[in-house]
């Protein structure tokens, strides 16, 4: 392989998955200057990866079998050289195969037997290890050197930083002003932390510093956010459902800190560098974690958890996350706002 190699990337989703692939990226193109890579990615994440530095082509498909055959026979043209499947699934195999590339790598211990379409494979010995230096492993594999600290590169544009400015503005707020925000959503019933916790984290902030947490999410998250509205003392700034995907690097790299459930924004954040403070129960920190030293993972410490369920069958339900308190988040926060100059 060599700088003027055309790559094809095949990582369709999830939103977590899709920051984890970032170092990738960033490793690919420090070493190979000249290569030329294309993001294979689910429409409703492909504005964000134009946000990837490094990406030279954002390739979007949608979800159904015959758009990615056909997508299969439009890569073909593309002549690539390598296809790297990060999300080791049989569509994903298949369309590695179907790209025509003559070099397809993969994981070893990739699901629904999508190892059969690799030329290569990457073995796994560690089933703990995070999900950005597992990625980085078939980086590794290709001959490329991994940095000591993997390297997120999201592109914060001048119109980004506008839209969202504008936003505040809006609210009567500056976005140059410290701000924590706060993201109550999280695509499993089992990830989400009480809203009256979140709600009384919120009080105690605007009480403490008198500020208004910003709510952060997707319109998918908005009857909830609606909830949590309903359990505060205090004002808030909404902001959900009312920031294009593209923006959001742009709005979490001014955050101060970030108090979040396991989530996609969450590694957004933990990607533009913002301290991250999040409640854990189902889902292990130490497989898909915040990445990074900064951050500060919070668990019920329950025996049944790491338990990858999205349904609770523990009794009291969800124990591993309503044993944690509002009083240990703020223990966290305080500080972390504090180094960051936040207060009265």
């Amino acid at each position: 392989m060599s700088g003027h190699s055309r790559i094809l990337l095949i990582k369709p989703s999830s939103l977590g998955d899709i920051v984890h692939t970032l170092p990738v990226v960033s490793a690919l193109k420090a070493q190979w200057s000249g290569a030329h890579i294309t993001w294979l990615v689910k429409r409703q994440w492909a504005e964000l990866v134009e946000r990837v530095e490094g990406i030279d082509r954002v390739w979007p498909i949608d979800q159904t079998v015959g758009s990615w055959i056909r997508q299969g026979q439009a890569l073909r043209a593309e002549r690539f050289d390598l296809a790297i499947d990060l999300q080791g699934l049989l569509r994903s195999g298949v369309l590695a195969r179907l790209s025509g590339a003559p070099m397809r790598i993969g994981f070893a211990n990739g699901r629904e037997g999508s190892p059969w379409f690799y030329t290569h494979r990457v073995p796994v010995l560690n089933p703990d290890i995070h999900a950005v230096d597992r990625y980085l492993l078939v980086a590794a594999a290709l001959g490329i050197v991994v940095p000591r600290r993997p390297r997120f590169a999201f592109s914060v544009l001048d119109e980004d930083l506008a839209v969202v400015r504008a936003l505040f503005e809006r609210n009567g707020y500056s976005l140059d002003k410290p701000w924590v925000a706060m993201n109550v959503g999280a695509r499993w019933l089992t990830k989400r932390w009480p809203l009256a916790s979140f709600a009384a984290i919120a009080d105690q902030l605007y009480e403490s510093h008198r500020d208004p947490v910003v709510l952060i999410g997707s319109t998918d998250d908005r009857l909830y956010v609606d909830r949590l509205r309903a359990l505060m003392k205090h004002p808030c700034i909404d902001l959900s459902g009312a920031v294009p995907l593209r923006c959001l690097p742009a709005l979490l790299s001014k955050a101060a800190v970030m108090i979040t459930n396991d989530s996609g924004p969450m590694h957004i954040a933990a990607a533009c560098g913002i301290p991250v403070v999040a409640m854990f129960g189902p889902t292990s920190a130490t497989r898909t974690g915040p990445y990074g030293a900064i951050h500060h993972v919070l668990t019920g410490q329950v025996p049944c958890s790491p338990c990858f369920s999205r349904v609770c069958r523990h009794d009291p339900e969800m124990e591993c996350l309503e044993r944690i308190t509002p009083a240990h988040v703020m223990d966290v926060v305080q500080p972390l706002l504090a180094a960051h100059g936040t207060g009265r």
